[in-house]
């Protein structure tokens, strides 16, 4: 089983910058991803989407017949996908066994059954080692989001960073982001974002919460330029320091 890096173009000024890790937390809807590959393409850094791989990996499961809400079949079938990560901001990409999965892993069986499989201590240790291995591997530098960075993953990044919003900025975004007759149904999307931030801060492994260290930022009111901008200011000042 090979897990491989992909290699991101920098801008010129951005090596001559000190290298940095950022860890960008938070729940659904509040821009992590959004956020994450803007400030990773303005400060050249390389940028991981850690639950596009728990995604990866429920998709992976499901299309393999492995019942989802079966704790011990997941276990012991937790390190048999190979995941690469592709880790250009401007391109990033996820593949499972070779086969292309950017499309298939946000399907709403899968948004469905996530919450489970991310819950099973060998799925957060098989991925979390994954994770380390490819920020280790990031010499420049690299943004990385998801629930546990800053808490677990990378709990001595360079700089953490929590996103929050409302329930209702959350479930409307994510609502844009969803087609067919789930765009229409702000209601049950504010419900199921609900239920899944319960599901993952009540986890026993890893569950999502704000690193002590984190810098919390509010982005209900705000743009995602605005949300981008205070991050990466936030990154210069750190790397400034």
């Amino acid at each position: 089983m090979s897990d491989t890096v992909n290699n991101v173009g920098h801008a010129e000024t951005a090596r001559s910058a000190p290298a940095v890790v950022v860890g960008i937390d938070g729940p659904s809807g509040t821009g992590k991803s959004s956020t994450s590959k803007a400030v990773a393409a303005k400060l050249g850094l390389r940028y991981l989407d850690t639950g596009a791989q728990y995604r990866a990996i429920t998709w992976w499961m499901l299309t393999n017949g492995i019942d989802v809400n079966d704790a011990v079949a997941v276990a012991e079938a937790a390190g048999k996908p190979e995941i690469v990560s592709g880790t250009d901001p401007s391109a990033p990409t996820i593949t499972v066994d070779g086969a292309d999965a950017a499309g298939p892993i946000r399907t709403q069986e899968v948004t469905a059954a996530v919450s489970a499989v991310s819950a099973v201590p060998e799925v957060r240790t098989r991925l979390t080692e994954l994770q380390r291995a490819i920020a280790a591997g990031a010499p420049d530098g690299i943004v990385v989001e998801g629930r546990d960075i800053g808490t677990t993953v990378l709990p001595d990044a360079d700089l953490k960073i929590f996103l929050t919003a409302s329930p209702e900025a959350r479930a409307a975004r994510r609502s844009g982001e969803l087609k067919g007759k789930d765009a229409t149904d702000l209601a049950g999307t504010q419900a199921a974002l609900i239920k899944r931030d319960a599901a993952d801060a009540g986890r026993k492994t890893s569950p999502l919460a704000k690193a002590g260290d984190a810098v919390e930022v509010d982005t209900t009111e705000l743009t995602l330029d605005q949300v981008v901008e205070c991050v990466v200011t936030l990154v210069e000042e750190k790397r400034s320091a």
